[in-house]
């Protein structure tokens, strides 16, 4: 079954929001090191319950999204669409990652998938 592994949180001004969640939950934030502006989040320690996360600049979703793991990001993303959802961003390579998309629930709610694959380049 399907699960969340991952949340962003959009920010007007990430640096700004990366110092209010290190100081508000004493979560450990490190900028990505790949080719856009993204700030990994570790949000507990590996044992405990609870996912990790990434904050971003406010650009393709101003809400918080969850990411979910699935087998076939194709098959997903046209269940989806049979459902009355929308595909937002289609597809894409995440080097290292996986692949990922993002969709829209029948209630306007936005949410990520990712495909793992680590040999993705």
């Amino acid at each position: 079954m399907p699960k969340v592994v991952h949340f962003e949180i959009p920010a007007d001004d990430p640096e700004r929001a990366v110092k209010f969640y290190e100081k508000v939950f004493g979560w450990k934030i490190e900028k990505w090191a790949g080719p856009i502006d993204y700030w990994l989040v570790t949000a507990g320690e590996s044992d405990e319950p609870g996912i990790n996360g990434a904050i971003h600049e406010k650009t393709n979703f101003k809400t918080v999204v969850n990411t979910i793991a699935v087998e076939s990001i194709d098959k997903h993303l046209e269940i989806i669409k049979q459902a009355g959802g929308k595909v937002l961003i289609p597809k894409g390579a995440v080097p290292g990652l996986g692949y990922v998309a993002f969709a829209e629930d029948t209630e306007g709610n936005a949410f990520g998938m990712l495909q793992s694959d680590p040999s993705v380049k």
